[in-house]
């Protein structure tokens, strides 16, 4: 029998979070939860540790640290709070794994730390690679570590590079559902509301990302996350709009074929893959059944309509911090939409204007990237 992995889940009360650990219910011969973190929600937070039995948790909001200490004081469950406990904690030696589902910037640093111990990290944090990816990577280098994908489209990618060379890729293809406003135009969209935006027709995710996914700057994102992940120049990503996500991206190698990942919109999935990285065991997810799928279709996005998708693009090709002040003016200003404090068309203009005023750094360091990240809240915040 394999020994169990020991198990950090970054952000175990979202989206990712939850799914990992229905497949950790699945092996419990295969993990051990040995640390689980959340920022707020600390009920369900106090209930995962019991039933996972982790060894430690963190509440990042340290007001409701008492909460849950005094929650889990009769449980062998040691409790810290804030964030540099989230740092501190991915540094365990009992740690083999850290999945870091973390949400924006915030999710960073925790990698970052994941990476200089040496652990395996399996990355749901886009921003990661978004916000420093030239600084991750040398990191990764340096220190010889182990970065999975878990995002849909880079697992996908990363499965369909599996016994290939990286030499050979022509480019590739992250797809795209399109998110609730496809084949939506200006004026439909200036009067969309919050609740229209969350509304999206496949994946079921936290807030921020559906409002990304929405304006197509999460693909934006994806791309620039690619980058780093795949070693690629801009002109050998490439964007398709695939509206009924089964086919997670694609593959098209320098002799003209091409390999795609298709499965159902299921988040379980890629989060099993890279838990278990080379393996593939069996599992009862409900699988793809290809007489029942009428059609398939691709179509080149709309970046008149939705403009934040080439922001990203620019950003990429400017390289510096330029992406890291489009993830941090978009994470202000998806904020304030979701707080109904500005119009969905404002993201697009509150990024932009960030972008075109916030200081360049060609070659930053890393605090250079932290220091562009709170300049640029400032303003973004200035112009709401």
């Amino acid at each position: 029998m394999l020994p169990k992995k020991n198990l950090a889940i970054l952000g175990s009360t979202g989206s990712i979070g939850k799914q990992a650990l229905e497949v950790v219910e699945k092996f419990p011969d295969r993990f051990q939860v040995t640390a689980l973190t959340a920022h707020n929600n600390s009920d369900l937070l106090i209930n995962q540790a019991i039933k996972f039995h982790a060894d430690t948790v963190v509440i990042s909001d340290e007001s409701q640290y008492l909460k849950v200490k005094d929650a889990l004081s009769a449980h062998p469950v040691k409790v810290f709070a804030g964030n540099k406990s989230i740092e501190y904690i991915v540094q365990f030696d009992t740690v083999d794994i850290v999945l870091n589902s973390l949400v924006g910037f915030s999710g960073l640093i925790p990698s970052i730390r994941a990476i200089e111990q040496n652990k395996i990290l399996a990355l749901a944090n886009k921003e990661s690679l978004v916000v420093a990816g030239d600084y991750i990577n040398k990191l990764l280098h340096h220190h010889k570590s182990t970065l999975i994908p878990v995002d849909s489209e880079h697992s996908a990618i990363f499965q369909c590079l599996v016994g290939e060379y990286y030499h050979s890729i022509e480019k590739i293809i992250l797809t795209a559902s399109g998110g609730p406003f496809l084949g939506k135009k200006n004026d439909f969209l200036k009067n969309v509301t919050k609740h229209d935006a969350l509304k999206h027709p496949k994946w079921n995710m936290g807030s921020k990302i559906t409002i990304d996914s929405a304006s197509l700057i999460n693909k934006g994102f994806e791309v620039i996350e690619a980058k780093w992940l795949f070693d690629l120049d801009i002109n050998q990503i490439d964007v398709l709009i695939h509206p009924q996500s089964i086919v997670h991206s694609l593959v098209q190698f320098t002799d003209g074929s091409m390999k795609a990942q298709l499965s159902l919109p299921d988040m379980r999935l890629p989060i099993q893959y890279a838990l278990f990285y080379p393996e593939r065991p069996v599992n009862d997810f409900p699988r793809l059944d290809l007489t029942h799928i009428e059609k398939l279709t691709f179509e080149k996005p709309d970046t008149e309509n939705f403009p934040n998708l080439q922001l990203a693009f620019n950003a990429l090709n400017g390289a510096g911090n330029l992406a890291c002040i489009l993830n941090a003016a978009n994470e202000v200003a998806v904020d304030a939409f979701l707080n109904e404090r500005i119009s969905f068309f404002d993201i697009f203009r509150i990024n932009e204007k960030c972008m075109n005023n916030i200081a360049y750094i060609k070659d930053p360091s890393l605090d250079d990237y932290l220091a562009t990240d709170t300049e640029c809240r400032l303003y973004a915040n200035s112009l709401i």
